[in-house]
């Protein structure tokens, strides 16, 4: 996408409960920034802040979000808490924050009432960039231009891999 055509409201929020969550959901950012979508991250908490928690999720669409991303570890409440109060598309991405290595936070993340749907995607680092590449897809379908950059970035992990198998075999050949 070019600088010119490249939306500046954001499209996406990265929303954390706590800036001890920043170093995972950073991951996130760093992927929307390679596909040229904008994004702003936000501190809510639907344990410790549910009022501003759900005021966010209410007016999040009339600002012009189109996808939340929601990272939590532990009893992980905040992606099922943004789902009950917007229409618009929630990514969960459980955080290993507790003594159950985020297998509680999976749980909780994934396991939300029929009519509360999150997308979950998997425990840390992997799970906040598979949530932006998820928000990217999502976007995509009324984007062209960010659906040819998608195409792109498969074809550059698809070269990747192409890469690392002939290094391997150049370095272990029988």
């Amino acid at each position: 996408m070019s600088a010119a055509n490249r939306p500046t409201t954001p499209l996406v929020a990265i929303l954390m409960g706590s800036d001890t969550d920043l170093p995972v959901m950073q991951k996130a950012a760093t992927q929307l920034k390679y596909f040229g979508i904008p994004y702003e991250m936000e501190i809510v908490s639907a344990h410790r802040s549910p009022a501003r928690t759900a005021a966010f999720a209410r007016e999040a669409a009339g600002r012009g979000l189109r996808v939340l991303i929601a990272g939590a570890g532990a009893a992980a409440a905040l992606a099922g808490a943004l789902a009950a109060e917007t229409t618009l598309p929630v990514i969960g991405v459980p955080l290993a924050t507790s003594p159950l290595a985020g297998f509680d936070s999976l749980l909780s993340t994934a396991m939300l009432p029929a009519g509360v749907p999150v997308a979950t995607v998997a425990v840390g680092e992997a799970g906040a960039t598979n949530a932006a590449v998820l928000a990217a897809q999502i976007l995509a379908l009324a984007d062209p231009a960010l659906a040819a950059r998608l195409a792109e970035f498969k074809r550059e992990l698809i070269g990747k891999v192409e890469e690392k198998s002939a290094k391997l075999k150049a370095t272990h050949q029988a």
